[in-house]
């Protein structure tokens, strides 16, 4: 017989903080700030157990920079914040991009803007996909929507970002970072590159010295240098989108929402569907890349959407440019910290399908 799968109760934060160390992540740098604050807690007390060092840096300033030269060894390291942590980051984020280094950011978004408040929010999701920072750049963003999601996407996070050697963010709130629910920890095979990868600081070692860098300042090296990068956004929207559908094959309305919001919309879908009302749902996994052409092809056989979002309209806009001209986007938002009901969302759901359909 084979063994009983062992699962164990804990944190959304504290779920992320053990896939991490399990994952082979040895190095975390940051600082505190609610609501992820049980992720630092967690590696503080857990990596010294493993050979591992945790630091608390000065600002988050600090962190995203020393996660760029650890990074830079090759190891796999990674921080996590919240909203004015991350605004504080995201130069960082930009010169991860052009040296084009592996870590892994999380994001327990919290109210803004400004100090805003503690609890949940989706207002960090152009800051996320857009890119805070300057220049021609994308990060890979996970949007998980339960315990054991945060889970397995952290580890998923890992294996991305040394795979396309780009900065990797895990985009969370509130409820998903200090919600409790059973999850079953694995330990992937894999936990860490080649450590005789071309491009990594060895230091010498009677080699040649390498270098890594993101100036260019030779004629047309900065435009190479920037096409090459769109080359591996091309390979990574072609080959790593995650989406999950749910009732789609025969709806006439889908909703598209991610992250907590989704596992809202999952229990009001139900009870429409038990009302009789044809309603799928389609849930981004992948941020950026963002499965547009799923959606596209979605749109071809149903012509009704309603995105539900945490915020003010910001998903909504990579709806629209997803879909074809003839289909009908709703949106509705709940910003600042206000969290939907299912039954909200059962009532919003059933207006639109009642107005649309």
């Amino acid at each position: 017989m084979s063994e009983p799968v062992k699962k164990v109760f804990t944190k959304g934060n504290e779920a992320i903080a053990m896939a991490a160390i399990n994952a082979g992540c040895h190095y975390y740098f940051g600082y505190p700030i609610t609501p992820q604050n049980e992720i630092p807690e967690y590696m503080a007390a857990q990596l010294p157990k493993v050979g591992g060092e945790f630091l608390q840096a000065e600002s988050e300033i600090a962190s995203i920079n020393m996660l760029l030269g650890a990074a830079a060894t090759g190891v796999r390291v990674m921080t996590s914040s919240s909203g004015p942590g991350i605004s504080l980051m995201q130069e960082g984020f930009s010169y991860f991009a052009g040296n084009e280094l592996p870590a892994v950011v999380v994001n327990m978004s919290r109210q803004g803007p400004g100090l805003g408040g503690i609890n949940a929010t989706q207002g960090d999701y152009f800051q996320s996909v857009k890119g805070g920072g300057h220049g021609d750049y994308k990060l890979i963003v996970l949007a998980p929507h339960t315990g054991q999601e945060l889970y397995d996407l952290t580890i998923k996070a890992f294996e991305l970002a040394e795979k396309y050697r780009m900065l990797t963010l895990v985009l969370g709130d509130a409820i998903l970072g200090q919600i409790k629910e059973p999850i079953v920890p694995w330990v992937p095979e894999k936990t860490a590159g080649d450590p005789d990868r071309d491009w990594l600081i060895t230091g010498a070692r009677g080699r040649a010295p390498r270098k890594i860098t993101s100036l260019f300042l030779a004629d047309g090296e900065m435009e190479k240098h920037n096409w090459h990068l769109q080359e591996k956004y091309a390979r990574l929207e072609q080959n790593d989108v995650m989406v999950e559908e749910r009732e789609c094959a025969d709806a006439q309305l889908v909703v598209v929402a991610f992250g907590s919001v989704a596992r809202i919309v999952k229990s009001a879908i139900d009870e429409a569907r038990a009302a009789g009302m044809k309603v799928g749902l389609l849930r981004p996994i992948t941020l950026y890349p963002f499965p547009g052409r799923r959606l596209e092809a979605l749109g071809r056989q149903c012509r009704n959407f309603l995105v539900a979002e945490m915020n003010t309209g910001q998903m909504v806009e990579d709806v629209k440019l997803s879909l074809p001209g003839d289909c009908r986007v709703e949106f509705y938002g709940r910003p600042g910290g206000s969290v939907p009901t299912p039954e909200d969302l059962f009532e919003v759901i059933s207006e639109t399908y009642e107005k649309m359909v």
